[in-house]
C-alpha cells in the first residue's frame, strides 16, 4: 500500500484552509502582515510560502490587506473628525488642508516652456529676456547667427 501525502490528506487541508480564512480575517481588521500573522498563529514564513506556491491566495490577501488598509483609514477618520467636534486645531487643519481646495497645498508642478511648445529662437530669447528681468537681472542679448549658425560678428 503507497503511503499518503500529508499535504493531500483532507483533514491537513481543510485545517490549511481554515487556517488561511482565519488569517484573511486578521488581515482584513490589521492590515500588518506580522500582526496579522500573529494573530491567527500563522508563521510568517507560512504566509509567504501560501502566497507562492498559491495564486488564488496571493489575490485573497491583497485583497484582504486593501480592505484592512481602508478600515484603518476610516477608523482613522472617525477620530479626526471626532477631534473637530472637540475643537483641536491640529485635526481641523489636517482635514482642511486635504479637503478643502482653498487651504491645500498650493504647489503646482513646473513644467518647462520647452516641454510645453515649441518656440522659435526669437520667441526663445524674448521668453530668457522677460524671465531675466522678472529676476532682476540683466539679459544677456544672443549674438546674430546667420542661417548656417555662424556669428555674424564684425560682418554688416
Amino acid at each position: 500500500m503507497a503511503a499518503i501525502n500529508p499535504a493531500e490528506n483532507p483533514s491537513v487541508i481543510e485545517r490549511r484552509d481554515e487556517s488561511k480564512q482565519k488569517l484573511l480575517e486578521a488581515l482584513k481588521e490589521m492590515p500588518v502582515i506580522t500582526v496579522a500573522c500573529k494573530r491567527s498563529g500563522i508563521d510568517n514564513s507560512t504566509y509567504y510560502r501560501w502566497r507562492q506556491e498559491d495564486k488564488e491566495f496571493m489575490r485573497q490577501s491583497r485583497d484582504a490587506f486593501d480592505r484592512g488598509i481602508e478600515f484603518v483609514n476610516d477608523m482613522s477618520e472617525t477620530q479626526v473628525i471626532a477631534l473637530i467636534k472637540e475643537k483641536k486645531m491640529p485635526a481641523i487643519a489636517l482635514w482642511l488642508k486635504h479637503h478643502h481646495a482653498r487651504y491645500g497645498s498650493k504647489n503646482q508642478a513646473y513644467v518647462p516652456i520647452t516641454a510645453r511648445e515649441d518656440l522659435t529662437p526669437e520667441e526663445n530669447q524674448i521668453v530668457i529676456e522677460a524671465l531675466a528681468l522678472a529676476s532682476g537681472k540683466a539679459a544677456r542679448k544672443k549674438k546674430p547667427t546667420n542661417h548656417d549658425g555662424i556669428h555674424n560678428a564684425g560682418i554688416h
